[in-house]
């Protein structure tokens, strides 16, 4: 049985365009100054990449001029932390009205490194290209990758050099698609989600995809987005019930040792926003929320105040033609998430973010060492900003709302090893 492409297996980055709503904020814990040098981060807004430092400076959008390329989204790092795997896309190859696997995987994608140092930019996997639909799916080392590759609306993963050569079937055609790859500390085993015919389902592997383990498969239940704990002993991902929930607005965390035993449910009543939406209907934009190891073993995630409801409302009955498939409904949504800490060790929930009135914060990861936790801030209706705090919620701050305020997305937090500039 083939499995196909559908709008469930893409996280999409998109921003919007309209003010957010005035809102007045406190943190958890008092105010805690920064010293030192700043790490960077890397912010998606308005289909450009962008770099800014953790205090708020240096603000500098990557300008790649590049013929034909309409978006560009940074990937992996190497280990010099100063070269970047990046994904650059043509623009889609229809009109609109299609349903969203009939032109999203037609449309040519590039793959590139970029170096933070020099401003140098080389496309790479040109050589033996097996489809026009390439993204990166994990960098393995400074020599292979692995690359989801779509073919006749049909995803594969291969691992491949750099170059595109020497490609090897890391997943066999039709068995599924493997989203939400994540290596393990020490280089030997990935773990990623495999949406099959049995439901999404949480596997491990060798390097090469051999010495498979089944972690998390169950009936009805959609398991996603594993991760590694930072010592390599647990993982953590989602558990979501599409039976009840279609949109995936909501999910469950789970840890479990890597080969699936001591699988506990640490949350209950589906606290996690998942599929993260917001925007209007002119400026709308979406993607799905992952579970975020902290340096001490916690779990980071925006949990949701009781009764919460989001403002776009996904519509199951008809087509998906624009990989959104929701309507906006302003007058029925309520509440917001705050972003929590949670201790795996006996299941306590720790809020770092306060709001009133309430807004959506979502997307959040630790800086390297642990100082700093970046997340986005979005109000019903609005555009979202890139926010940061200390580790445990204090000095909370706007670092910026992106091109010409119009929105900033996918804050992803630089090496250690790249420096300042």
């Amino acid at each position: 049985m083939q499995i196909r492409v559908n709008r469930r297996q893409f996280l999409v980055a998109a921003a919007a365009a309209s003010a957010v709503a005035s809102v007045s904020c406190r943190s958890s814990v008092g105010v805690r100054q920064s010293r030192g040098r700043q790490p960077r981060l890397f912010f998606v807004s308005q289909g450009k990449t962008a770099l800014i430092n953790a205090d708020g400076s240096g603000l500098r959008y990557l300008e790649f001029n590049v013929p034909n390329q309409v978006t560009w989204q940074p990937g992996a790092f190497f280990s010099d932390g100063h070269r970047v795997l990046f994904l650059s896309m043509e623009a889609r190859r229809d009109g609109p009205g299609k349903p969203f696997e009939d032109y999203y995987t037609q449309t040519p994608t590039h793959l590139w490194i970029y170096d933070l140092d020099s401003g140098s930019l080389k496309e790479i996997a040109t050589r033996e290209r097996l489809a026009v639909f390439y993204t990166p799916a994990l960098l393995l080392n400074d020599e292979r990758m692995l690359v989801q590759v779509v073919r006749n609306k049909v995803g594969q993963l291969f691992s491949m050099n750099l170059d595109g050569t020497d490609a090897r079937e890391f997943t066999r055609a039709g068995e599924g698609l493997p989203y939400g790859l994540s290596l393990s500390p020490d280089g030997r085993r990935v773990a990623y989600h495999l949406a099959s015919p049995a439901g999404y389902q949480i596997w491990t592997s060798d390097s090469e995809g051999g010495n498979r383990l089944r972690v998390a498969a169950q009936p009805g239940h959609l398991y996603f987005g594993p991760a590694w704990s930072p010592d390599g002993q647990w993982l953590a991902y989602q558990d979501c019930q599409p039976g009840e929930d279609p949109g995936h607005d909501w999910s469950d965390v789970v840890v479990s040792r890597p080969d699936g035993s001591e699988q506990r449910l640490l949350t209950k009543d589906k606290p996690m926003w998942f599929a993260a939406t917001y925007g209007n209907p002119q400026n709308r934009g979406g993607g799905s929320n992952l579970v975020a190891w902290s340096h001490d073993g916690a779990i980071l995630l925006p949990c949701r105040l009781p009764g919460s409801k989001v403002a776009w409302e996904f519509q199951p009955q008809r087509p998906d033609t624009d990989h959104f498939n929701r309507d906006y409904k302003p007058d029925s949504a309520r509440g917001g998430t705050e972003i929590c800490r949670l201790d795996p060790r006996d299941g306590s929930i720790t809020r770092l973010t306060v709001c009133q009135p309430p807004v959506w914060d979502f997307r959040v990861s630790e800086s390297p060492g642990g100082k700093w936790i970046v997340f986005c801030r979005v109000a019903t209706g609005g555009v979202p900003a890139i926010w940061v705090t200390d580790s445990k919620g204090g000095n909370p701050r706007q670092l910026t709302m992106g091109l010409e305020d119009r929105g900033a997305d996918h804050p992803r937090w630089l090496p250690q090893s790249s420096g300042t500039p």
